[in-house]
């Protein structure tokens, strides 16, 4: 986590936070990050924990005005919780966060860092398939012969 914690430092060093928020949130959580020499730095972080590094690095509270959220509205007294939310209202696994994350590809590889591609469909962001129901079993055992035909009464005609 610490290699993801330079990235977010370095990143509103630069800059880059104040206009891309919602892509550094979809970078930090669902893509790899290394450094140019192919070190992997991170891939990818929880919410919780993204939350809890948003806290510990005192990041911007009105940052998420950007994407809509109002500030006030996130639970002003718990920071972590604050940040938690805000993750969640930030939509981090949307095309506009994508859009916003693939711009930052230049301006982070110029800071010393490499992103890999965004997440497919069924990957960290997203809600995975739901799998195929499984066959019903037949009732009877491997090798086992089916039970004889019940004889009954027929009815008179």
């Amino acid at each position: 986590m610490d290699g993801i914690r330079e990235l977010l430092d370095a990143a509103r060093a630069a800059g880059l936070a104040a206009g891309h928020f919602r892509g550094l949130l979809h970078v930090a959580i669902g893509r790899t990050v290394s450094r140019p020499d192919g070190s992997v730095v991170s891939t990818g972080l929880t919410w919780r924990e993204l939350a809890a590094l948003l806290k510990l690095l005192k990041f911007d509270r009105e940052l998420v005005r950007e994407y809509g959220a109002d500030p006030d509205e996130l639970a002003p007294r718990d920071r972590e919780k604050f940040w938690y939310v805000a993750i969640g209202r930030a939509g981090v696994d949307s095309r506009e966060a994508v859009a916003e994350a693939d711009r930052l590809v230049g301006p982070l590889k110029a800071l010393g860092y490499v992103l890999g591609p965004p997440p497919s469909a069924g990957g960290r962001l997203t809600t995975p398939p739901t799998p195929a129901a499984p066959p019903k079993p037949s009732g009877r055992a491997k090798g086992k012969p089916a039970p004889p035909a019940k004889k009954g009464k027929k009815k008179a005609e």
